[in-house]
């Protein structure tokens, strides 16, 4: 079982066209996990959407603060094609990491955030596989590396996902992570990112709007789902994406 999304291929138009704002508020050619997860859940997608729309302006001295308590890092060398995806994805966890630890936590005060152009939108990746089209061992191997992080409901990383475009990159990878998971070196540096994201997270509150909620249900749903991926699933992706990325953190979310 893997965790229920709707696919932007599969996106109806309403939610395709709140898939469009937040590729370009990213400046992302991807729609990442969690926000296909909010689509399937009723309501939910454009409750979180015009709950952080307004903050976004903020979003990228933010991740800058974040990515530089993160260095130095250590890399982990990939083909250059696969870094330069490990590169998109960062931009993209780190932001969602403040900007959902936001959005969980709730609007507090009252600010508008200045007018700001979104980031320049990052080069096109290959498309997403579907876990269950790759052949076995490349799924074998997919479903390794995010077994190493004992989320529950199914969830797998949407990076190792696209790393398959890849395949023998991904059993060295996974020989290289898990004895740093092994030993707490991820988890550490987790909980490095955690900290900053935290503070950050709270600086956006005040931008943040008060739209109709969707139903009580979907908003249970929706704030486990935050909890969950605020407080592992994105941060320790924020630190593996960033060890693959050739260069510093901070230029990968700048590149």
């Amino acid at each position: 079982m893997t965790l229920a999304e709707i696919r932007e291929a599969d996106a109806p138009l309403e939610t395709a066209a709140i898939y469009g704002r937040l590729r370009e508020a990213y400046g992302l050619p991807l729609v990442n996990l969690i926000w296909r997860h909010f689509a399937a859940l009723p309501g939910v997608l454009p409750w979180a959407w015009e709950t952080v729309a307004p903050a976004m302006p903020m979003l990228p001295a933010a991740t800058q603060r974040v990515a530089a308590a993160l260095e130095p890092l250590p890399r982990l060398a990939m083909a250059d094609d696969a870094a330069a995806l490990a590169t998109l994805y960062n931009r993209g966890n780190l932001s969602n990491l403040i900007l959902l630890t936001a959005l969980l936590r709730g609007k507090l005060g009252d600010a508008q955030a200045p007018a700001a152009p979104p980031p320049a939108m990052l080069p096109e990746p290959p498309p997403l596989p579907r876990l269950d089209a790759l052949p076995e061992p490349v799924a074998r191997a997919v479903r390794a590396l995010a077994a190493m992080h004992g989320h529950e409901g199914g969830v797998v990383p949407t990076l190792y996902l696209h790393l398959a475009h890849w395949p023998a990159l991904l059993p060295p990878l996974y020989a290289s992570l898990s004895p740093l998971m092994a030993t707490g070196r991820i988890q550490t540096l987790r909980d490095t990112a955690l900290a900053a994201a935290s503070i950050e997270a709270d600086a956006l509150r005040p931008y943040l709007a008060a739209p109709v909620e969707p139903s009580a249900e979907a908003l249970v749903a929706a704030r486990a789902a935050l909890r969950s991926f605020t407080s592992r699933v994105i941060p320790e992706m924020v630190v593996i994406g960033s060890m693959l990325s050739p260069t510093s953190v901070i230029d990968s979310i700048l590149s």
